[in-house]
């Protein structure tokens, strides 16, 4: 069996303890022998189980923070909230569940007729490093009501605090409901690979969620939901509220240091605001500097392994056709720790056609790199978003709600904000991706409608007493 060490990405001395690979048959074999019990289970009664896990994550709120905190490097205040959400989320699909699980019935038929949810089955949830437990929270919760039980494969970086959530939430269920079996990219594949699985939910690269479709391609009996990249965009008007743009902007850049679907990786700025606007923006970066992420004072962590500060400082080098508003730097330490640690940077496209062609347009960076595009007219700024194939999030900053709705109509992304941040995403809306950034199938509200299947009941009139 492979087994590794996860290092913290913000101490290097601390190395967390060994992880094994775990036994995807072993986990399958359970989970297939409660399947049709748990499938069964009256909703009232899968409720008072899920009631019983959102009390005991409440009540460990803070170790649970502590631990993403240490393992991926998130800030002690961000951990602090992805901690907060996971009980919040059980309320939430609780209260999606009273309302989507029950049967719907059709007038103007010659009989009766309804259509009611049954469970779909085996759920393999299949987890990120950035979110590890929020994100594949997020999905289990809703399978667990809709009667599926659920395994779930976390990202190997955060394999700790995935253990430390097992450890708390399966003994709460009965055996073999819901799972969490370690491993790579090998490990998510056999468990999704098994005839039993109905259900697939994926969250992770563009390149891993493509490899995953082709994979289960020619299989229909498996419905897969694809939440993949982002190339988020804000759109600064020359109308807009300039500090809360740049307030904005540099939070959605910074938050977990860029790693995270919704970050925002470009700015297209009218060029009447646009000096006014990156002084601004510039000043505002001043106060994320890389720190340890357990000081509560932490705005900038890590990034979560030493291959990414690679592909960060390489693309910091001059770039034609661009110049660095900002430098960014990787200084490897922060606060006398050694760590994957970077610093923020600033891009202006002065040609744009070098900056539509460059890899840094066309491809999800995951750490603080914004690029910066002057645009002349509205028309254009759209154009300037369009210009990529990703479209998860964009945030449009204006003072005009009929602008923001016209930008609404004819930008190609699946969730599109005013005057907020890219990342702004609460767990109360749906939030799924278009073209490369998923299959649209959310992964925030209502991810309850997309697992069960739809039976279709009709009785022949006056037949049945």
């Amino acid at each position: 069996m492979k087994s590794w060490v996860n290092l913290s990405p913000g101490d290097l001395s601390h190395c967390f303890p060994e992880v094994t690979e775990g036994h995807p048959d072993s986990a399958m074999v359970s989970a297939q022998a409660t399947q049709s019990k748990w499938a069964a289970t009256p909703l009232s009664e899968k409720i008072v189980f899920l009631e019983k896990i959102r009390d005991t994550l409440a009540a460990n709120a803070e170790t649970i923070a502590q631990s993403l905190c240490l393992e991926i490097g998130k800030p002690i205040t961000e951990a602090r909230a992805e901690a907060a959400a996971l009980p919040a989320k059980i309320d939430l699909t609780i209260e999606d569940a009273q309302r989507l699980l029950v049967g719907r019935e059709f007038s103007g038929s010659q009989h009766p007729g309804f259509a009611r949810p049954s469970s779909r089955g085996i759920a393999v949830v299949i987890g990120p490093f950035n979110f590890p437990l929020h994100l594949p929270h997020g999905a289990a919760m809703p399978h667990l009501l809709a009667g599926n039980c659920t395994i779930i494969k976390p990202s190997p970086l955060a394999a700790c605090t995935a253990a430390l959530y097992a450890r708390l939430v399966a003994p709460l269920l009965p055996a073999g409901v819901l799972q969490v079996v370690q491993g790579h990219a090998e490990t998510a594949l056999s468990l999704c690979h098994h005839p039993a699985v109905r259900s697939i939910a994926f969250t992770g690269s563009l390149e891993a969620g493509r490899a995953l479709s082709r994979e289960l391609a020619e299989d229909l009996t498996k419905d897969l939901a694809l939440e993949l990249g982002g190339k988020n965009a804000v759109i600064v008007c020359d109308d807009a509220d300039l500090d809360l743009a740049a307030d904005s902007v540099a939070q959605g850049l910074c938050l977990t240091a860029g790693q995270r679907c919704n970050a925002t990786s470009r700015a297209i700025v009218s060029h009447a605001v646009l000096s006014a606007f990156l002084e601004k923006l510039a000043t505002r970066l001043g106060s994320y500097q890389p720190a340890y992420p357990a000081q509560e004072s932490c705005k900038l962590g890590p990034l979560i392994h030493e291959a990414a500060l690679l592909r960060y400082e390489r693309l910091l080098d001059p770039q034609s056709g661009g110049r660095w508003i900002v430098e960014g730097s990787t200084p490897r330490q922060a606060d006398g720790r050694q760590g994957h640690y970077v610093t923020p940077a600033i891009l202006l496209w002065e040609d744009e056609a070098a900056g539509l062609a460059s890899t840094i347009h066309q491809r999800e960076l995951f750490f603080p790199l914004l690029e910066v595009y002057a645009c002349y007219d509205d028309h254009h700024a759209v154009r300037l978003h369009d210009s990529t194939d990703f479209g998860l999030t964009a945030s449009i900053f204006t003072r005009s709600m009929q602008r923001f709705t016209n930008f609404a109509d004819h930008l190609a992304a699946g969730n599109i904000y005013a005057n907020l941040a890219t990342t702004f995403s609460p767990s109360s809306l749906p939030f799924g991706g278009w073209h490369l950034s998923g299959n649209g199938k959310p992964a925030g509200r209502e991810f309850l409608r997309y697992t069960t299947r739809e039976q279709v009941v009709q009785v022949a009139r006056d037949s049945i007493s």
